[in-house]
């Protein structure tokens, strides 16, 4: 969507030097022509066929197009320049996102029903997903992995390969349950990474790359921190184009459109609760503030085209119509709020022009519908008990320097206090259709127009029925209409623990001790043989066993095991995961030639690593492991779960049972 002062076509013809970076790629021969297509053009198939290959050349060409400006961004200096490039990166962010939204109601345009005539409902705004370069996650994971936990990277390829591939497939999601399903599962996977190889001192090393949703521009970081918050950016960004998606003429769909925005509403309130030094203008404080208002806004339109669907059984309901016009009401003041949001610096210098629009056009048009209904309680309802006056007298806001309005109980009075309403709903319905045709985008919304025409030719219908030639006494103000509402749709933090998901890295261990924020010694492995005494130790806790005692004099004590070791291999078997009890039952099975033992030894945090007999690496179970023919086991123990917020502390569960492991009767 371009700003209607057209920017993009002032931008172009001075941006003649981005051809050296990138934009002197024009389209591939024959890109605009359709010679190859086997079906006929004249085809329904054939038509939504050959207009697929336009969209995708487009969408080609705009990310060149994309790519040179970007070149040219990074690479100059100059402010005027910069400022320029910044806009022509809006628009091209802008062409993509139309693009991208056809392409998608093309692909889906047989599988949706669309409403009847008389159910159309106003489009909403859905937010566009923040897009992403591809990274290479193995030289980083692999050093750490090698350097930090002592072994071999290359071991766990395999576990890398599922993270990229993870992580390319959120690049894309279905809009559907399936996508918020797989970007909910990465950024749990994102959690566990976090947990299990960042500290505030240490960041992985990635520089992650993201475009910024409503400006296109580029943006990068190292910190994991921006990574996470970009796809919690999405799952919210995707709820938007669910909900926006959903046939609000049936309830079902009215339900699912309200959850979907609640949930949008509570992804971006989390987002700003949670995540600092936004380094793209579509997550800054500002901006994700009005993205929560505006979902707010669009849930409580939603929750009132619901009670719509039940007027019928209400028309000539005086309570049931004010209450749909204190709805309405509410659903404008939402709307006027976020307009003054959006009209304010900063947000006002990177929102859309024609979101700006839409929402003063529906804060107009929501405006002018509770007058309507205001109108048709008074005039089409019968009269009220004395005894509810005062409660239908609330509904009515009076000027400041006048009394609120009793409400009448004459019919005569009654059907002019209705037509005043009236009155005011025509002129906010007039107004609303003059907002939609300054902006050239909203033009092309034919709904848009089909809804605004409608409401004004019902509230010209219904104040011809009631106009009378002999009526000379119209100076009756109508009052505005309070606001309020049976239904606050409330934002809805999304459910992170919904999607299980394992550790990519289970293998490395517990990351309760098996992670960068923790330093240890590896010892061994060591050779152990039963005494009279037993192996001289006792064990305590699960995943990983701890060595709780060591008896003086004892095997143990001899081979260099102290307290506080924790077991990871027994014979040679990873054993990480393994319960107290499994341990146990592993050493009482042993013969004669005795066990093979490797513990990791705590070190304090200032205490590096050093070289000598007690630091084989992670890497020399390994090897021990190939020659004695043993694969690693995939443990199916239960995983940790993910922290679910950006910038929370995880506290590591260390409850452990102890229980004594009692020495074995020697032959």
């Amino acid at each position: 969507m371009c700003h209607e002062s057209c920017l993009c076509k002032r931008v172009r013809p001075s941006l003649g030097c981005l051809l050296l970076w990138g934009w002197d790629k024009l389209e591939p021969p024959g890109a605009g022509d359709c010679s190859g297509c086997d079906l006929p053009a004249d085809s329904p198939h054939g038509h939504l066929q050959s207009r697929r290959a336009q969209i995708h050349q487009q969408i080609d060409r705009e990310l060149r197009m994309r790519t040179g400006a970007e070149n040219l961004y990074r690479a100059t200096s100059n402010a005027h320049v910069r400022e320029t490039v910044a806009l022509e990166l809006s628009d091209v962010n802008s062409s993509l996102q139309l693009l991208k939204e056809e392409l998608a109601g093309l692909d889906s345009s047989g599988d949706t029903a669309q409403p009847e005539s008389e159910g159309v409902t106003t489009p909403m705004i859905p937010l566009g997903l923040k897009e992403t370069k591809p990274l290479d996650w193995a030289p980083p994971l692999k050093e750490l992995i090698c350097r930090h936990f002592g072994e071999d990277g290359a071991s766990y390829e395999a576990e890398i390969r599922e993270l990229e591939d993870l992580r390319q497939a959120t690049r894309t999601p279905s809009r559907s349950k399936a996508g918020l399903d797989l970007l909910t599962a990465y950024y749990n996977q994102l959690c566990f990474l976090e947990a299990r190889f960042v500290t505030p001192a240490r960041s992985l090393g990635l520089l992650f790359h993201w475009y910024d949703s409503l400006t296109g521009l580029p943006a990068q970081q190292r910190a994991l921190a921006f990574e996470k918050g970009s796809v919690l950016f999405n799952i919210g960004a995707l709820h938007t184009q669910i909900g926006a998606r959903q046939n609000r003429s049936c309830p079902e769909g009215i339900s699912r459109a309200v959850e979907s925005f609640q949930r949008a509403a509570g992804a971006f309130s989390l987002l700003r609760e949670n995540f600092s030094h936004a380094p793209s203008p579509d997550m800054s404080p500002a901006s994700l503030s009005m993205l929560e208002q505006l979902m707010s806004a669009q849930a409580q339109e939603c929750v009132f085209e619901g009670l719509l669907l039940q007027a019928p059984r209400a028309a000539h309901d005086c309570l049931a119509q004010l209450r749909l016009a204190q709805e309405a009401a509410q659903v404008a003041a939402e709307y006027r709020l976020v307009h003054r949001t959006m009209a304010q610096p900063p947000v006002q210098d990177y929102v859309p022009f024609p979101w700006t629009t839409l929402v003063h056009v529906k804060a107009e048009h929501f405006r002018a519908l509770a007058h309507y209904h205001a109108a048709l309680g008074l005039c089409d309802s019968a009269p009220v008990a004395e005894s509810e006056l005062p409660v239908l007298e609330q509904v009515f806001l009076a000027s400041a320097d006048a009394r609120s309005p009793a409400l009448p109980q004459e019919r005569e009075e009654r059907s002019k206090l209705g037509k005043a309403h009236l009155r005011r709903a025509l002129l906010g319905q007039e107004a609303a259709l003059q907002l939609h045709a300054v902006c050239r985008a909203l033009r092309r919304e034919d709904l848009l127009q089909a809804v605004l025409a409608r409401a004004l030719r019902r509230s010209l219908a219904k104040y011809s029925e009631l106009d009378l030639e002999d009526d000379f006494h119209e100076a009756t103000e109508a009052p505005d209409v309070q606001p309020k509402t049976q239904q606050r749709p409330e934002g809805r933090t999304p459910s992170f623990s919904r999607v299980k998901v394992a550790d990519i890295f289970h293998r490395l261990g517990p990351l309760s001790v098996f992670s960068v924020k923790n330093h240890w010694r590896l010892v061994g492995p060591v050779h152990l043989s039963r005494g009279e005494g037993g192996f001289g130790f006792t064990l305590r806790g699960d995943s990983p066993v701890l060595i709780a005692a060591v008896v003086p004099g004892g095997r143990a004590a001899e081979a260099g095991l102290k307290e506080g070791d924790y077991i990871v291999s027994v014979s040679g078997q990873p054993c990480r995961w393994w319960k107290h009890a499994e341990v146990v039952a592993q050493l009482q099975g042993v013969g004669d030639g005795g066990v093979s033992l490797q513990v990791a030894t705590p070190l304090p945090a200032a205490e590096l690593p050093i070289s000598g007999d007690r630091q084989p690496a992670l890497g020399g179970l390994l090897r021990s492991q190939k020659e004695c023919g043993q694969e690693t086991p995939v443990p199916s123990r239960a995983r940790p779960r993910p922290r679910p917020l950006i910038g929370w502390n995880r506290k590591a569960n260390r409850g452990k049972t102890g229980r004594t492991l009692s020495p074995a009767p020697q032959p």
